[in-house]
């Protein structure tokens, strides 16, 4: 059976973060896309401690669609190295999932 996986990105922007999650679902890559604007970042980039203020957009798809994702990420990120991090998911309730399944292309979830 399908598994649904979180992808767990960051933006330098909510616009950028926005533009590239209506993509995602409108290709039927997620089902939806979470974006939570206003996130500080601290982090060590080619040798400097630096900090940043970015968006963190979390991806709800399937597992199957994951490398997916990641390459239309990548595609659409004006980073150079963007944060892209696939999250199984212990359990997802039923009609969830269903819904999931037929937003990203499958029509059922079989038991």
């Amino acid at each position: 059976m399908e598994r649904a996986v979180f992808v767990y990105t960051t933006w330098p922007s909510a616009v950028e973060a926005e533009a590239a999650g209506r993509q995602l679902v409108e290709r039927r890559l997620a089902a939806c896309v979470n974006i939570l604007p206003h996130m500080t970042s601290i982090y060590r980039w080619q040798g400097a401690v630096e900090r940043g203020e970015e968006a963190v957009m979390i991806v709800k798809t399937r597992a199957s669609l994951a490398a997916d994702v990641s390459d239309a990420v990548k595609a659409l990120h004006s980073y150079e190295t963007p944060a892209i991090l696939v999250m199984p998911l212990e359990s997802v309730e039923k009609s969830y999932l269903g819904w999931l399944l037929a937003a990203t292309g499958e029509a059922e979830v079989k038991d």
